[in-house]
């Protein structure tokens, strides 16, 4: 959030919450609420729905309000900082230099369009000199070094089933569109996405020179390839299965196998010298052997080259970008291109984030936020230790390897105690293209340093300013970075109710993914080990089987149903959170009082605070994309499913029998 911010964040809360002035009895003062709305009915609308039907989404993203699309006020935050240290005479080497040289060199859009597509020829040149499979695997690892990546999806991470060491783990990769369905599904949108993909494509292939028709046969070419790969891609519900995806072979054994991708040169290219690696989907990499020999060597650098200029699009000239845009605008409904420097702020927090993350949290992250914090996350283990305690439905012994696993969390909040070194990054106020892959060498060089190294447990994954939370069940963490340690998930000012009805709720929601359906299979040291008796287990998978059909059950833009096994984790992560942030809240002392603020009861504030947090209007297009891809529910379920199954939100609001959220007691899902 910047200049611009004060004018974006008052658009994201306008009618939501603003300080009240007298000082004595400061507070929070909630405001918007549609009381001609039954809150039995529909409760996002009823606490959001004044300000839905006045929300505008700026042209230039996919849709406006709070979580995700908080980050759009944040980066303006973010964009005032680099307008600031860009323009400053700095030290060279030094943080502020970094980060400003990067975001002036994105910025000098006339040196950047002067190059045309220069600065990539080198790759594509790469490419031509392909003769055979052997040298094709050698220019598909030199190329994962600068994120380039095509064929292979190597990453270095916690072993679950030894979480104490790094393991290689090699992953399904290879296509262009979202995920494997859009394959082969033949609904006028998704046909209209495999469009724009091609076309797509084939713009990318006209702006290096290829003429309109040979463009166009290239470009079928490439998707015709992936969509070989794509069939035998899991889909994103397969993935979810943890010890499928587990699958540790000795480098021996898949040389056998796949003797065409030839795993000993490949992975001493990619730097990684293992006699073992966790294969998290082999029939990927069986097909992808098979292809080798079948999609001859002339194809594979059409698609190569397809692969490298779809990666490298937004870092070219203007054509590039454009086209980049038009079909991005396809798949998600965004109207018109980012402005410049939006984008490259972008571009700074991915590859120097911790960087500008260290001149963010100078500025605006108070210690006192931090502190608060802690005790807020103290507050919801303890209330979670008693809803296990109180489970009729799990076993004693369980329930100790549960409260085990619970008080072995680690929480990360803010941002880390040691932060990344950019050093070997190489900064250039005049060539945007190199510094950025520059910085993609430099991730690359910082992951595969991993290798053989105990894992540290300290480390972060997304920059402190962004708006996310997360839990990370390898390494048993919760992590709660600054940029959602603001309105409306947390604010000094406000009270309790809405602290925990914001930040509370997202506070439960991480302890609990580490007892949802995938993170209950880890233990309290992050491996996966079965740690319940299987009379408890099996009663626990009765109950996320009801959460997924629950959720299956409720429909997103008329006709399209929500994925209730992609989304089961998740679901039940926002099922418990409510929960056990409310029984966090009752134990303040506002929790236990009646005194009405704002003409609201204390629980009604903590239900309202909830559904505020989830405050999101999006495009059609961005939603379509987001049922079929992303393990989360859309907003307005994230508030109706949870709270249809609670039942002091119907004792808050009088929810009775014939409201449209109504559920019998019985009906009401209690998995934690």
């Amino acid at each position: 959030m910047k200049k611009l911010l004060y004018l974006s964040l008052a658009l994201l809360i306008a009618g939501a919450c603003k300080q009240a002035a007298d000082t004595e009895t400061k507070h929070v003062v909630v405001t918007g609420i549609d009381f001609s709305k039954n809150p039995g009915d529909d409760f996002f609308t009823f606490a959001n729905g004044i300000w839905y039907d006045t929300a505008q989404i700026p042209a230039s993203q996919t849709g406006v309000g709070s979580y995700s699309f908080l980050n759009y006020p944040q980066r303006i935050r973010l964009q005032a900082i680099l307008d600031s240290v860009s323009s400053a005479n700095n030290a060279a080497g030094s943080i502020e230099q970094k980060v400003g040289d990067f975001y002036a060199s994105g910025l000098d859009t006339e040196a950047i369009n002067k190059r045309g597509y220069e600065p990539i020829k080198p790759i594509l040149a790469n490419v031509d000199v392909i003769t055979d499979v052997s040298s094709m695997m050698k220019f598909v690892a030199e190329a994962q070094k600068t994120n380039n990546g095509s064929i292979i999806g190597f990453r270095v991470g916690p072993d679950v089933q030894r979480s104490s060491v790094n393991i290689v783990s090699l992953s399904q990769t290879g296509i262009g569109l979202p995920e494997r369905d859009y394959y082969f599904k033949t609904d006028s949108a998704t046909i209209g996405i495999q469009n724009a993909y091609k076309k797509y494509l084939a713009t990318l292939f006209e702006l290096t020179g290829t003429d309109a028709a040979a463009a166009t046969k290239n470009a079928d070419v490439v998707y015709g390839i992936e969509k070989q790969i794509a069939a035998s891609h899991k889909t994103n519900i397969e993935r979810r299965n943890v010890k499928a995806n587990y699958n540790k072979l000795a480098v021996t054994e898949i040389t056998k196998k796949q003797p065409n991708i030839g795993w000993p040169t490949l992975l001493s290219t990619l730097g990684a010298k293992v006699d073992s690696v966790n294969m998290q989907q082999p029939a990927y990499y069986d097909k992808l052997n098979s292809m080798l020999k079948t999609v001859s060597i002339g194809d594979w650098k059409i698609y190569l080259k397809a692969r490298s200029l779809s990666t490298f699009a937004n870092f070219l000239s203007k054509p590039f970008t454009d086209a980049s845009f038009a079909y991005a605008k396809i798949l998600t409904g965004q109207a018109v291109q980012k402005p410049r420097a939006e984008e490259i702020t972008e571009a700074v927090d991915r590859s120097l984030g911790h960087a500008l993350a260290q001149l963010y949290v100078k500025k605006y992250f108070p210690e006192a936020a931090k502190k608060r914090m802690r005790e807020l996350v103290d507050n919801l283990k303890t209330a979670f230790e008693v809803r296990i305690t109180k489970l009729e439905w799990m076993s004693d012994s369980t329930k100790t390897k549960a409260k085990e696993k619970l008080y072995a969390f680690t929480e990360k909040i803010g941002y880390p105690d040691k932060w990344r070194d950019y050093s070997n990054v190489e900064v250039n106020r005049n060539t945007y293209f190199e510094n950025r892959l520059s910085a993609n060498k430099n991730d690359y060089n910082y992951m595969i340093a991993k290798i053989g190294q105990p894992v540290d447990r300290t480390e972060w994954g997304p920059t402190p300013p962004t708006v996310t939370a997360y839990n990370n069940p390898p390494l048993n963490e919760i992590v709660f970075p600054a940029g959602i340690l603001q309105p409306p998930y947390f604010d000094l000012n406000a009270d309790d109710a809405l602290n925990y009805g914001g930040i509370g709720m997202v506070i439960g929601h991480e302890i609990t993914h580490s007892f949802d359906d995938q993170g209950a299979q880890f233990d309290k040291y992050g491996n996966v080990t079965n740690w319940w008796t299987k009379d408890d287990y099996e009663k626990f998978k009765a109950r996320t089987q009801q959460v997924i059909d629950q959720y299956s059950s409720f429909t997103v833009l008329d006709s399209i149903h929500l994925k209730g096994a992609l989304t089961v984790g998740e679901n039940t992560a926002d099922i418990a959170g409510v929960a056990i942030a409310y029984d966090a809240f009752k134990l303040t002392q506002q929790g236990q009082d009646t005194t009405k603020l704002d003409g609201l009861t204390p629980d009604q504030r903590f239900f309202v605070s909830i559904a505020r947090i989830w405050r999101v209007k999006t495009t059609d297009q961005y939603l379509r994309m987001y049922v079929n891809t992303n393990p989360h529910s859309p907003p307005q379920w994230r508030v109706n499913g949870p709270l249809m199954n609670f039942t002091p939100f119907y004792n808050a609001f009088n929810v009775k029998s014939g409201d449209k959220m109504y559920k019998p007691e019985n009906e009401r899902i209690v998995v934690w």
